[in-house]
């Protein structure tokens, strides 16, 4: 049984101060995480001066990664559950002297993402949020044109025995997972919603990184049809006002 959302901020909260630290020991096994995160990052193909959100931005290690991408003059928007985590992230902003980043305390179900962004990534968090597949549709309906979705998470490897399955569900224990959670598949939900221009596994296939890409011809239409309903109601308003006169 996966963790309650109040099970999983207070698990976080206990490892908030030591995150970074317990998250690099996974080094030891060959789970080269850092590598990981910056293929992440770069699938995203960010541009000075272009905004990112990070959905399940923790204690902000993605955030130098993203900095080195938007530059100064773009926007770091980093959304979490727990209030731990994101004092750690505020602290490392504070540290680096970052003015262009914006932390939200929230459920990612309930953000309303801003429109026109140029990229959304969740590294190592997607699949600890129930309503996962909303949290992608919301957010792909708020991409820019061209825009890109980027997920690295864990997933239950093709082929693979049941006993290894449930070690690894062991070892990631400390960091939410568990069994329920691994069987969960964001990419699938991904898919639904956005042309997939990559999707790459690692580690045997236990990880998954699905990039997704809105689609600019059906993007187009859907904001010529957006400004076609409000020359409609401009004229229909306009009319009333006649008819008033």
């Amino acid at each position: 049984m996966g963790f309650s959302q109040q099970a999983l901020i207070q698990l976080y909260r206990s490892r908030a101060k030591h995150y970074d630290v317990t998250a690099n020991l996974y080094y030891l096994i060959g789970f080269r995480e850092y590598d990981y995160r910056k293929m992440a990052v770069n699938a995203l193909n960010l541009e000075p001066g272009q905004t990112v959100v990070e959905v399940g931005c923790g204690t902000g290690l993605n955030f130098s990664l993203l900095q080195h991408e938007v530059g100064s003059t773009g926007k770091i928007i980093g959304i979490d559950l727990t209030d731990a985590m994101l004092e750690q992230a505020h602290q490392r902003v504070r540290k680096e002297g970052w003015l262009n980043v914006e932390l939200v305390e929230i459920d990612a179900v309930a953000y309303r993402f801003p429109q026109k962004v140029n990229g959304i990534l969740s590294t190592f968090a997607m699949t600890l949020i129930p309503g996962y597949d909303r949290t992608i549709k919301q957010g792909a309906e708020a991409l820019a044109s061209g825009g890109r979705f980027a997920i690295l998470d864990l997933k239950r490897p093709d082929n693979v025995p049941n006993w290894l399955f449930r070690l690894g569900v062991f070892i990631t224990k400390p960091f939410g997972v568990s069994a329920e959670i691994a069987e969960r598949r964001p990419w699938e939900a991904i898919e639904n919603v956005l042309t997939i221009r990559l999707s790459q596994s690692f580690l045997a296939g236990l990880l998954i990184l699905p990039l997704g890409r809105l689609n600019e011809t059906l993007h187009q239409m859907k904001e010529k049809r957006s400004d076609k309903l409000k020359n409609i109601a401009i004229k229909i308003q306009s009319s009333k006002i006649k008819m008033e006169w």
